[in-house]
């Protein structure tokens, strides 16, 4: 699968009692075709999977899945703590009709890499899908290695890796490694600009649920060839951006969409509310987005 484009990794809206609100969920997905977004990724870490029950899960999955039109690209979210319960969360994926994931390495256990390679091949071979490594060590507490990359740049089940170290050297290693054979996908929203210039023709991104027009315009204008366009549309972006990889990050983008005029609700604990410092900060940044 060729990976192209902006894909929000989704937001997953609570209502006021907590459930998943799908009729906020399904206003929020159609505000996002238009914009132009070319694909899904929920169940994700800004979609909350790490306090959701496996019914929520599917019925996210299956929510999403039903949206979606032929051509948009489907990517799910499946991971856990556990080799095990990746593989049921997985096969769980596949069976409602997606056939690509995203894995970052298991969280709090922190594998060696020999281990991380067992764990992503363990999956691969008990489930027929293709993947995306997701490489968040800051969030994740592991790294994924040039070594890990190297064992598994010749299969062609392992198709790219969303790069979210906020490295951009490593970025760039990975994009003149595994040319042709893993793609690099932007992961680090503040240095989007930088990785599509080193090659990363796709953009997973948690912002594009409260910024969806500026960041799909962004990518047309670099895609383009207007660089000029395209950087200061990123000069534009930044601040905001650079505010939600201080913290508080679906917080943040939650509170965004609400500015755009499609509420989502608050987050599951442990995740808290955003302070009223906090939320004039991010809505002051936001200002020339919602004025895009």
């Amino acid at each position: 699968m060729k990976l192209s484009g902006v894909m929000p990794a989704l937001v997953t809206p609570f209502d006021a009692k907590g459930q998943v609100d799908f009729k906020a969920f399904e206003k929020l997905l159609v505000h996002l075709r238009e914009a132009g977004v070319t694909g899904w990724v929920p169940n994700g870490s800004t979609g909350e999977y790490f306090s959701q029950s496996t019914e929520e899960r599917r019925d996210v999955l299956r929510f999403v899945k039903e949206f979606a039109k032929p051509g948009e690209i489907l990517i799910a979210g499946t991971n856990a703590s556990a080799t095990r319960e990746v593989i049921e969360q997985t096969a769980m994926a596949k069976e409602i009709g997606y056939d690509t994931v995203l894995l970052a390495p298991p969280f709090y256990t922190r594998p060696t890499q020999q281990e991380l390679i067992r764990h992503y091949e363990t999956v691969l071979t008990a489930v027929d899908v293709d993947l995306v490594l997701y490489s968040y060590p800051a969030k994740d507490g592991s790294d994924i290695s040039f070594e890990l990359m190297d064992h598994f740049a010749d299969n062609p089940r392992v198709i790219g890796i969303k790069e979210s170290s906020g490295v951009l050297q490593r970025a760039v290693d990975i994009a003149s490694r595994y040319e042709g054979r893993i793609q690099l996908v932007s992961g680090s929203d503040d240095i989007a600009l930088d990785f599509m210039f080193w090659g990363a023709e796709s953009w997973i991104c948690g912002p594009s649920n409260c910024m969806a027009k500026a960041c799909c315009d962004l990518d047309r204008a670099y895609r383009s060839g207007d660089l000029g366009k395209a950087r200061e549309m990123m000069k534009t972006l930044y601040r905001a951006m650079n505010i939600l990889e201080s913290g508080k990050f679906v917080q943040k983008i939650k509170y965004g969409c609400e500015l755009q005029g499609l509420p989502v609700g608050e987050c599951r604990a442990p995740l808290g509310p955003l302070t009223d410092e906090e939320k004039a900060e991010f809505r002051a940044a936001m200002q020339p987005i919602l004025n895009w």
